[in-house]
């Protein structure tokens, strides 16, 4: 005769029906903070650029291989260690993904050569493009799903945050510690760090769980008394509902119910980051270009993400009750407009800062719509992947962006190259239209851990 069926819970809904404890926001909190530094190390090559060129006369155009470098690195690192991460679990993937930029910075700071500075920014750009579908798994997966949205968008404002930290230390420091001590800092800072993450930074329960292993769901039991205070009896089976039949694959995200968003989010992030890329990547030296001091061109890039910093939370806030394939159409059309200001505003400062401002809505912004997108679209088994996949594809476009910046300026000014924007955010526009009349994709609640 069968013994009595085995009493089970679903962890997402012990996840939900908890509130944001100490221990969830000390997660948070940490994750923000290896954002932070991956956000500073991502962009400290666009600061110290200038200098690198001018020690090794490197011409501006030849810059792209440097900054190339780097994004082609962060690609295969989102792709890589995403997908490492849901197999292996989130906290071993940012682990290894903190100490390639550390280790690698650090060694940067010593190098010799036009081509050591390029294979040691693809080897940087490995554990930045590595370290981001972790952490914003990891902070959907510690969240209620109330507050989920908002704390990943609060995690992934780490990575503007640290690009205008890294902004105001190029514009007050880089004259005194050289480009070298800013990538020393840069290194130092995330090793040090590896030893809090060790120590402090927990797996997620939901992985544990996905595992379907005893250890798993021992393991899982503790940190959720941690996160919510409650008690899971030993006796309790915890569950993960959503069955995947590639979990932490590349596959997994064309399964039939996944395929249609999966190719309509890569679509958007390709032409978005396009835009991103080359506007990040190369605003400082077009401002250069158009009269500004290297030090004060440095502002660019600090008014673009301070901005981007300054909306984000309103717009978290704001996406659960919108429709949010039409709020992306807004802000390509004020990316848009963005691109033709800054293309017709020459050099009155007032009016290119002010736009430049509106960029990190206009342009940049669209990261947290889809980074939203993708929190809820897919499962605990494929979460890291999905995002992995998403900003691989985005660093793709990166790479484009980031290689035709030099030409551009070179071949048509800062005019040309500001109006060229709002090609790609054209075609990202069409690409979220093409969404919205293929039906709704399927898998797109509002953000929650299953």
């Amino acid at each position: 005769m069968p013994g009595p069926a085995a009493i089970t819970r679903d962890i997402k809904d012990i996840i939900d029906a908890g509130s944001m404890t100490g221990r969830r926001w000390a997660v948070i909190g940490l994750c923000f903070v290896i954002a932070l530094l991956d956000g500073f190390d991502t962009q400290s090559i666009a600061f110290t650029g200038p200098a690198i060129a001018q020690e090794f006369g490197i011409k501006p155009a030849e810059m792209t291989w440097v900054i190339t470098a780097s994004i082609i690195g962060m690609t295969l690192g989102a792709i890589g260690l995403g997908s490492f991460g849901d197999r292996y679990g989130r906290r071993k993937a940012i682990l290894i993904a903190v100490f390639l930029f550390g280790i690698f910075s650090l060694v940067g700071a010593y190098a010799t050569s036009p081509t050591q500075i390029i294979a040691l920014r693809f080897l940087i750009g490995l554990g930045m493009g590595g370290a981001t579908p972790s952490l914003l798994a990891l902070a959907g997966e510690y969240s209620t799903s109330s507050k989920r949205g908002l704390m990943i968008t609060g995690v992934l404002l780490g990575l503007p945050a640290g690009a205008m930290l890294g902004g105001l230390i190029a514009a007050s420091w880089l004259p005194v510690l050289g480009w070298r001590g800013i990538f020393l800092m840069g290194g130092a800072l995330p090793l040090a760090l590896m030893v809090v993450i060790y120590f402090l930074l927990p797996e997620s329960p939901a992985y544990l769980v996905s595992r379907k292993q005893d250890d798993g769901q021992e393991q899982a039991r503790k940190l959720l008394q941690q996160m919510t205070g409650q008690t899971i009896p030993a006796g309790v089976r915890l569950i993960s509902p959503a069955k995947v039949t590639h979990g932490g694959s590349i596959a997994g995200l064309f399964e039939s119910r996944y395929r249609n968003v999966t190719l309509a989010i890569s679509a958007i992030y390709l032409f978005n980051w396009i835009a991103w890329f080359l506007l990040l990547q190369w605003l400082p030296t077009a401002l250069t270009t158009l009269g500004l001091e290297k030090a004060q061109a440095a502002y660019g890039t600090v008014t673009v993400n301070a901005a981007f910093i300054a909306m984000a939370l309103p717009l978290s806030a704001f996406l659960p009750k919108v429709d949010a394939r039409k709020l992306l159409i807004f802000m390509f059309l004020v990316g848009i407009g963005v691109a033709i200001g800054l293309g017709l505003a020459g050099n009155s400062w007032v009016v290119v800062f002010s736009l430049i401002a509106l960029a990190g809505f206009g342009i940049g912004g669209q990261q947290l719509v889809l980074n939203y997108l993708i929190a809820g679209a897919y499962p605990t088994q494929l979460r890291a992947t999905a995002t992995g996949w998403g900003i691989g594809i985005g660093r793709s476009g990166a790479i484009v962006g980031s290689a035709i910046g030099g030409q551009l300026l070179s071949g048509a000014g800062p005019s040309g190259y500001f109006m060229a924007l709002a090609i790609p955010l054209a075609i990202a526009a069409l690409a979220t239209l093409t969404v919205r009349q293929a039906g709704e994709p399927q898998g797109i609640p509002a953000p929650a851990a299953h």
